[in-house]
């Protein structure tokens, strides 16, 4: 069976899907669960190791679409809302925790203060030293697609073709293949239909032979799907996370651990059966 290590724990791919809990610490998260209080932070991540994540992701940017402009956030302001997160979140939980960053400077401190992971929606194409810094710091990085224009003619094909790019790039700086994870992007330069088509071709995607990671949670293509806001959006999440498990997710990227945990496990058993 494939397998990573991230942080102290084994990561088996195969095995069953494995749930990543976000902590958002920044005022304008798209769904409307950012936090900008310390104390507030760590309660989250440790509700979610409790409720059974099996990571935590902390990110200090957000990225919806109308409020994620060209330049981003600038890194001081990232760092002064992520690290101290990290560093409390890091000693409170035992599961690893992962630094939702395209910047290598934000990056870096973050795996310094006891981040493990890095997950970065620009799959190391934005910034031209992160992937030196991931492999110095010899974590595993999710390569995320990011195609802010849209506008795609074969969907499936310009995808893999991005994230091979990504990986060809992780591979140049020294980055073992046994610590990429993919992430086909769900909401990132898509339309609700181009969403939902990555879903029921995930299989294809498995086929570039790297573990799959998706983030559905709450996003607007659910949203326009059933006509409903961030926050009542939980059960369109769970058919999503369940239909990307059947296709072959191996980590799913949510905000609901409790039920979204539930869910996993009862699509493995229906997957493994």
């Amino acid at each position: 069976m494939r397998s990573a290590r991230i942080g102290a724990r084994d990561f088996t791919w195969d095995a069953r899907t494995y749930v990543m809990g976000i902590v958002n610490v920044t005022p304008d998260s798209f769904s409307g669960d950012g936090v900008t209080d310390l104390e507030i932070a760590v309660a989250q991540a440790r509700q979610m190791e409790q409720d059974g994540a099996d990571l935590i992701d902390i990110g200090g940017e957000s990225t919806r679409p109308e409020t994620w402009s060209g330049a981003g956030l600038a890194a001081e302001e990232e760092l002064a809302r992520v690290i101290p997160v990290v560093e409390r979140v890091a000693a409170a939980v035992a599961v690893p925790v992962s630094i939702d960053t395209y910047k290598a400077v934000v990056a870096e401190r973050a795996l310094a203060a006891g981040a493990t992971l890095v997950n970065d929606v620009w799959g190391l194409r934005r910034d031209p030293q992160m992937a030196a810094t991931v492999s110095r710091a010899g974590a595993p990085v999710v390569l995320m697609h990011n195609k802010p224009g849209g506008g795609y003619r074969d969907l499936i094909g310009e995808i893999a073709a991005g994230l091979l790019e990504s990986v060809k790039v992780a591979r140049v700086a020294g980055i073992p293949e046994d610590r990429i994870i993919l992430d086909p992007g769900i909401g990132f330069g898509k339309t609700r239909e181009e969403n939902l088509e990555i879903i029921r071709r995930l299989p294809e995607l498995r086929r570039l032979g790297f573990p799959l990671l998706i983030g559905l949670s709450r996003k607007s293509f659910i949203g326009k799907t059933l006509d409903l806001p961030a926050g009542e959006r939980l059960e369109g999440t769970a058919a999503a996370v369940a239909l990307s498990i059947a296709g072959g997710a191996d980590i799913v990227r949510v905000h609901d651990v409790k039920a979204m945990v539930r869910v996993a496990r009862m699509a493995d058993a229906i997957r493994g059966a």
